[in-house]
This record gives C-alpha cells, structure tokens and sequence, in this order.
C-alpha cells in the first residue's frame, strides 16, 4: 500500500493554458501537469526562475486528474430536482500592450487578445510521490495547508473557493487512490494507462530550460460525462 495526496480544485472561474502566444490563450479542459507543478511550486514558495527546483518538483510525483461529475439540486413545484451541472468555456476579450513577438521582443502597438476560461468546473486530483522524491508528500502536504505565494486556479484572476488540501488515502495505485474520493464520478485524465482508456498527446511537461517550453507526453482518458456544454 502507497500514500497519495489528495487534492480539490474548485473556483468560479478556472483556465488551464494550452499551446498559445500573445493573441489567443486557449484552456485545457482539465489542469495539465505544467499547472499542477505551477500551482505545487507557489504553495512551495518556488521562484519560476529557479529551473532546478522547478524540474525536481515535477519529477517528484504522479498524477491523475478527476473531472468531476456533478448534480445540480433545484427545486420545482415543491419537488427536488437533479440535473448534470456541465462545465463551460467562456472566451474573454483583452486587448494587450507591449506583447511578444516570435523572436521575444514587445511589440510597438496593442493586440487583441482572447483567453479561454472554464466555469463550472471541479477536479479531484491524486499524486504519488517516488521514494526518491526531493519535494515529498509531507513537504507538499504542509506547502498547500500553508502556501507561500497565493495558490490560483490556473490564472491570478481564477481565486480557489476552498483549501487545495483534501487527504491523504492508502491504496495499492493512484486510480484506486482516486476512486476512494467523492463524487467518485467523471472523466478521469492519467498518466498511466487504463483498461478501456483512450490515448491522447498533450504538450504539457515542463523541459528544464530557461524559456518556457514544454514536451509532449500520452495521457490516457477514461469516461466522457465531463464534457462542454
């Protein structure tokens, strides 16, 4: 049997970068490991110039991600009623000064900018850490219970709406880790391959490097009732 740490994205609003530049910022529809490994260096109190720390967090831990099934209770006729809460992407319109351009430099005059965010969103997410690990799973336990810089759900103007902090839970791998949590329904994204899953290529694996760079990986999708509305 393994620890593993449990933790709860909730907020209004979420976004969970994609490929992009300046002028389009697309959000995945689950938080991708680039996020989580942003998310854990804050509440860690890691400076996102310090590359070493940066690249021994991400190669501390595995992960799965849950999104959510969820029901929305109201109430009709004096009846209590259930339906599918479904998650939603919202396109918000920026304009942008001084944006970067292919080689790096700023651009002379403003952009439009658009970026994507998600609402009605919950994920569960389990980690395990190696027996290696640099950043452990009680150092990130007590980061996220007491966070250096402000923990942000994927954005600064994407606020958590409860503590990141869920348990700690005992089981013989990650997805049985995860399917001890509440609401135990909803699309599940992992790192391993699972029976029924279908493969996916993401670009989302922070490369150890000055410039912000990522490598692709697989990830392997279980479930579709976590789908946009």
């Amino acid at each position: 049997m393994q620890e593993y740490l449990i933790i709860k994205l909730q907020g209004a609003m979420q976004s969970w970068g994609g490929h992009t530049f300046e002028d389009y910022r697309p959000s995945h529809i689950f938080p991708t490991r680039s996020a989580v490994v942003g998310l854990l260096g804050a509440c860690l109190g890691i400076d996102r110039s310090d590359i070493q720390s940066r690249a021994d967090l991400n190669a501390s831990f595995e992960l799965i991600v849950r999104a959510d099934r969820r029901k929305l209770k109201t109430e009709h006729f004096g009846r209590i009623e259930e339906k599918p809460l479904r998650m939603q992407k919202l396109t918000d319109y920026h304009t942008v000064l001084d944006a970067r351009k292919v080689d790096g430099s700023p651009r002379p005059d403003a952009i439009i900018s658009y970026r994507e965010y998600l609402y009605d969103a919950e994920f569960t997410l389990a980690l395990g850490f190696r027996d290696d690990a640099v950043y452990t799973l009680k150092r990130v336990k007590e980061a996220i219970q007491n966070p250096h810089y402000t923990p942000v759900l994927g954005r600064r103007s994407c606020p958590i709406h409860r503590p990141l902090f869920e348990k700690i839970v005992s089981a013989e791998n990650i997805q049985q880790a995860l399917d001890q949590i509440e609401p135990k329904q909803g699309t599940i994204y992992s790192e391993q391959k699972l029976a029924g899953s279908s493969p996916m290529q993401i670009r989302d694996v922070p490369i150890k490097d000055p410039v912000r760079q990522f490598a692709t990986r697989t990830i392997y999708i279980l479930g579709d009732e976590h789908v946009l509305q």
